[in-house]
């Protein structure tokens, strides 16, 4: 029988092909350490990890299973620098923070791929992803952007593809032209999530599942977690439940939105398809991105965030199978066999927040599409922290991350309203 999350519509092609997935105890009893951490996605199993290699005693809570989240369920995309771009972070905060902003993410994605390597996790890594316009309009910002990234911010990997090259690409003529980066790439999330779980655990780290926080406070120097069948008391504490926070601590949750994600996995394509013969990754210009790739075994995995009524799984691949024929119109009665989907963590400007939230509590999430390598990179540089250096995590502290509109009544609805005129725009 197909493991089905509580919290996720769908049984993932991710779950399906992973390989084993541990389970992990539950908290049983009251525990004592040095730090505690709650959430067993990237952000947490990483600094677990880390902060156990250190001789750091630490405990990990995880409401679901791990990778229940989106840690588990993302579009597996590993890509270069922020989420915003360069330029952006250059304009608001200057040249000197944005590239020391830019070579930290270049840090955090040779350190993913180093971290599996050295540990014995197989990820299926394949380089390369294309960026496409989907209007012509935008190719200017296109090619200034690959030229900036070449000149001003010292990466060689990335260049501009006219309309002939990107069809190439991606054996479809529907997208205008775009970028090329063979430094980024694609990997399987769920993999190196469960590798990461493993060597949490076998450096010490005590892990458990299907254990939620239902209260968090700080005083006197410590911090408590209380759960259903015991409390954990702790010297620090980081809250990494990203998008799934809604309740637990008032200022991430109103900093860090939940927003839906969902995707689809084709049947094989065999090794003879157009589709995207060279392997790579790809995201486009919309606001509502649509995001693609090929799988080491074939099959074409399709994502997009829109606001469908998909509480039932069914629903899914209705709408993932109209995008991918917009692309592909010979697809548009491909076999869909998983569909799934999730929230992930957005921030109103797509920068990441890490703050502390209360006395030796720290939150981190929000990651707003570049989850994957930035926050096992947050993991490491929490641990760094922890161990007397946070000024690398002050990098990411620093960032201006705005509360959303609304307060806790009126943002959900407000966002609605605001991606439904977005995905409206990306139409004309």
């Amino acid at each position: 029988m197909t493991y089905q999350s509580p919290i996720s519509p769908g049984f993932s092609w991710y779950e399906a092909t992973v390989g084993e997935r541990p389970r992990y105890p539950s908290l049983d009893g009251d525990l004592a350490v040095d730090v505690v951490v709650i959430g067993g996605g990237f952000t947490g199993l990483s600094a677990a990890a880390h902060l156990a290699k250190a001789g750091v005693s630490v405990a990990l809570i995880e409401a679901h299973r791990f990778g229940d989240g989106a840690s588990g369920r993302n579009g597996g995309q590993l890509g270069t620098g922020q989420r915003a771009g360069a330029e952006e972070m250059e304009a608001e905060v200057g040249f000197t923070r944005a590239k020391a902003l830019f070579d930290l993410a270049e840090e955090a994605k040779a350190h993913l791929l180093g971290f599996a390597e050295a540990n014995g996790i197989e990820i299926d890594f394949r380089p390369g992803h294309v960026n496409v316009s989907h209007k012509k309009r935008y190719l200017p910002e296109f090619r200034e952007h690959a030229e900036a990234m070449v000149t001003r911010f010292g990466y060689p990997h990335i260049r501009y593809v006219d309309a002939a090259e990107t069809a190439e690409l991606l054996g479809s003529d529907h997208y205008h032209g775009g970028v090329l980066d063979t430094g980024a790439g694609h990997i399987h999330p769920l993999k190196l999530l469960v590798g990461t779980a493993r060597v949490a655990a076998a450096a010490g780290a005590r892990l458990f599942e299907e254990t939620r926080a239902t209260g968090l406070a700080s005083s006197g120097g410590k911090v408590r977690v209380a759960t259903a069948r015991g409390a954990i008391t702790a010297d620090k504490g980081l809250l990494a439940v990203n998008a799934y926070g809604e309740g637990l601590e008032p200022v991430s949750a109103s900093h860090v939105m939940p927003i839906g994600s969902f995707i689809g996995a084709t049947v094989s394509l065999g090794d003879d398809s157009p589709v995207i013969p060279g392997g790579q990754s790809v995201s486009d210009s919309r606001f509502v991105v649509r995001y693609f790739r090929r799988a080491p075994s074939g099959e074409l995995l399709f994502g997009g965030r829109e606001i469908y009524a998909a509480d039932d799984p069914r629903d899914i691949p209705v709408h993932i199978r109209r995008q991918i024929a917009e692309i592909y119109p010979a697809l548009k009665d491909v076999e869909i066999t998983h569909a799934w989907g999730g929230y992930v963590g957005i921030t109103l400007p797509r920068k990441p927040f890490v703050r502390e939230v209360m006395p030796g509590v720290i939150s981190a999430g929000g990651y707003s599409g570049h989850g994957v390598m930035l926050s096992n990179f947050v993991g490491k540089l929490y641990a760094e922290t922890i161990a007397g250096n946070r000024d690398r995590l002050k990098l990411f502290e620093e960032l201006k991350v705005p509360p959303f509109p609304g307060g806790a009544r009126f943002r959900s609805a407000l966002l609605f309203l605001a991606l439904n005129w977005y995905a409206l725009r990306d139409r004309f």
